[in-house]
Formats: structure tokens, sequence, C-alpha cells
């Protein structure tokens, strides 16, 4: 009899341990997961839980977590970890509910706002703040990377910016094992890369911001030395520094087809063409900003409306394009003249302005225009600007896609935007800097 007992009790022990087991496996799904970076022969690979990870990410602040994943991407990353109307929670929450992870910024202060690194105590208690997010967030399932700080570099002269960055990434890994850090870098310079290894050894990958000159980071890594993996967590339009200005100073931003265009070239030949140290990218942004226009840098616009660049995105990721594409840009001119032609205008004037657009899917188009000052609220590094001022205009008439106009502004200097949609949630843009006399 105690025989049959002790074989009852064992086997109930069993069963017991491993629902228990059971139990701890389902939970497992709910905790932080393991990402690692593997040297395979002098090619640098991403692992999430043992799993080969490549970034297929874009910049997301404000915009849509769930069109990323619908168009094939698999990570996106934030510049702070509470951006004011989610808390990083909530975005690692939703980024879970959509299958994607999240390289999560952190807020470090900068030089060029006038932080001083020199301030021990100022240092500390930035550090303090830092510790306390990263606790708070570490366990989330959606967590990847930490990205430590944004283009610290910019305008600054103290170095002892990189060992500050340098202590958090020590404190991350102590309180975080199962996460890599890195910090970004607007552009790369011999400079920047010296200090880095020389102050930051603790960062698990470097991070590189770049646009037009983006083309020049494959040579660039190689010319000044940095041997580790590395990823583009910027990248993206042309910059309004390195476009051609009008004869009044009005930098001439590029079509949405122009755009898309440059967006595939730059993949091509800057990002993908790396296979060795290159991890993956962040295009900027999935999402619409003011930044000298409302239109330059997102890859949506203001209503929502996805452009021809979410199109070159969703062909990356995926290997094809979407089954309903972006109205595309063949021109835009304003009497005759391009944004390239220094446009003068006399107030009270009739003018006449052309987009023409071609639709692969011979879409109905619809067509809306916009007359904005040009932005006087400049700054850089992509802080916050003010959306310029609308401007009345008088319609003389407006059919597929020919406006007659007249302005009744003040002498200055002013753009023609021009919006054409397919009615499925796509659209182009362009605009035409131009000067009232």
């Amino acid at each position: 009899m105690k025989n049959i007992v002790l074989i009852v009790f064992c086997i109930s022990l069993f069963y017991g341990c491993n629902t228990k087991q059971s139990k701890k496996e389902t939970m497992t799904s709910n905790k932080a997961v393991k990402v690692e970076l593997k040297n395979n022969n002098g090619q640098f690979q991403l692992y999430v839980n043992d799993e080969p990870f490549y970034i297929k990410g874009a910049g997301l602040e404000f915009g849509s977590i769930a069109s990323v994943a619908k168009h094939g991407g698999n990570s996106f990353r934030t510049w702070r970890t509470d951006n004011g109307q989610q808390s990083g929670k909530e975005v690692l929450d939703e980024a879970l509910k959509n299958g994607l992870m999240v390289t999560m910024g952190i807020e470090v202060a900068r030089e060029r706002h006038g932080f001083d690194y020199n301030d021990e105590v100022a240092v500390k208690e930035q550090f303090e703040r830092i510790k306390k997010e990263v606790i708070a967030l570490k366990d989330h399932p959606a967590l990847f990377i930490w990205a430590i700080g944004n283009e610290l570099n910019l305008r600054a002269r103290n170095p002892k910016v990189w060992d500050a960055v340098n202590d958090i990434s020590k404190m991350i890994h102590e309180v975080d094992p199962n996460h890599l850090t890195t910090t970004t870098l607007a552009g790369i310079s011999q400079r920047e890369i010296d200090l880095i290894k020389e102050r930051c050894t603790d960062l698990d990958l470097l991070s590189v911001q770049l646009y037009a000159k983006i083309l020049e980071l494959p040579q660039q890594i190689k010319e000044f030395g940095w041997d580790g993996p590395y990823m583009v967590t910027e990248w993206g339009a042309t910059g309004h520094w390195e476009v051609p200005k009008t004869s009044w100073g009005a930098p001439i931003e590029e079509n949405s087809t122009l755009k898309a265009a440059n967006y595939l070239k730059r993949y091509k030949a800057a990002i993908e063409a790396d296979s060795l140290k290159c991890v993956g990218s962040y295009v900027f942004l999935w999402g619409q900003k003011q930044e000298r226009t409302p239109t330059w840098y997102g890859v949506i616009l203001e209503d929502g409306k996805e452009t021809e660049s979410v199109d070159v995105m969703h062909y990356l990721w995926n290997g094809a394009w979407p089954e309903n594409r972006a109205p595309q840009i063949e021109s835009f001119t304003i009497n005759n003249k391009t944004a390239y032609e220094n446009v003068i205008l006399n107030a009270d004037e009739e003018n006449l302005a052309i987009i023409k657009v071609n639709d692969i899917e011979d879409d109905q188009l619809n067509y809306r225009w916009e007359i904005l000052k040009e932005s006087t609220d400049l700054k850089d590094g992509g802080d916050f600007e003010n959306r310029p001022d609308a401007v009345d205009f008088t319609v003389l008439s407006d059919k597929n896609g020919e406006l007659k106009f007249k302005v009744s502004a003040e002498k200055g200097a002013y753009r023609l935007f021009g919006y054409v949609d397919d009615g499925q949630e796509n659209a182009a843009t362009a605009n035409i800097p131009f000067k009232i006399n």
C-alpha cells in the first residue's frame, strides 16, 4: 500500500512540475527578449532570442506604428522614452501588438542647447534620471536596443559628453543584460570615430545619420577605421543644407518622386551594399514634421496620405511593390518656370501653375493647392519648428492640375505647394519657392 501511495505521489509531483514549467514557458513571451551581436567570419549579425534579425526600420515618433508593420518593417526607433503623447510603455505595448521591435531613444542633454558636461552635479542628475527610465522599461518584450542620445556630436566641443555616454552604457549593461547600446552621430568624421573608440568602448554598435552624403558612408567607415558593427538610424530625403537655393536663399525641396528615386538609390548603394558591418537601418521619417517645410522629411503627409517613398520602402522590405502605388510627378512649373529658375511674381497678377502627374493604376486624381510663407523659424538638428502661416490667394480656375491664381500678399518669400492624391490614401507633392516683388 505504501508503494502505491508513493507512486501516486511521484506521478502527481511529476505532472505538477510540468504544469508549472508550461506556465513558465507561456510567460516567456511576456518577458524581455535576448538581443545579441555576433561576428560570423567577419560578418556582423544581430540575433533576437537566437534568431537572426536584420533591421528593416523607420524613425517614428508620432506616426502610425501599424503602418510600418503593414508595409513589412520589423522595427522602429524613437528619440526619447516619453514623447509627450505616449509613455515609453505605451509605445512598446503598441509595438508588441504589431510585432515590431523598438530601438528606444534616451534623451541626453546636448552641448549646443547649453548643457555643460564639466558640471558634475548636472551630469550625475542626468545619469540618475536615465537609470530610472531604463529600469522601468528594460523587461518589455518589444524592447530591442537602447539609443543613448541623438546627434550629441553636433556642434559639440567638450569630449566629456562621450564619457557620460559610456557611463550610461555601462549602467544599462549592469541593470539590463538583455539589450544592446548605441549612440547616434550626425554624420561621421575621423574625430568622432577616434573619440568613440577612445571614450565609448562599452557601446555595442555605432549609429550614423546621413542624408545625401550617405552614398559616401561605406567608404568613410573604412577610411576612418571603424571595424565594428553599425546601423544607419536616420537617412532619407536630401537635406535642406544639401540642395540648391534660390537667389534669395530659399532651399529647393525635391518633389516626392525625385525623393523616392533617391531613397531607392541610397539604400541599395549605401546600406544594402555593406553586408559585413551594417546590421540594418531606420528610414527618416515615418510620419510628418515641420522642418523647413511641412513635407520635406516625412514619407507621410499631414493628412495621413502615403507618398511614393513609402512604396519604395515597401519594395525594399518585401521584394515587391505594393498593390496600389502613389502618383508620380512628371513636372511642376509656375509660368513655365521650375523651382530652380528663381520664380518671381507680381502681386495681383494672373499666374499659371501646372503639375503633371502619372498614376500607374490610372486612379482618378484629386488636386489641392496651398501657399505658405517661407519659413523663418529655422532650427537645426531636428529641433522643433513652427509651421509657416498659410497665405490667402485667389483661384481663377483649377482643373486637372492647372491652377490659375493671383496672390495679393505683401512683398516677400513664399511657396506654392501642390498635392495630388489617388483616392487610395496615396499622394504626390511638390512645392516651388517664389518671391513677390
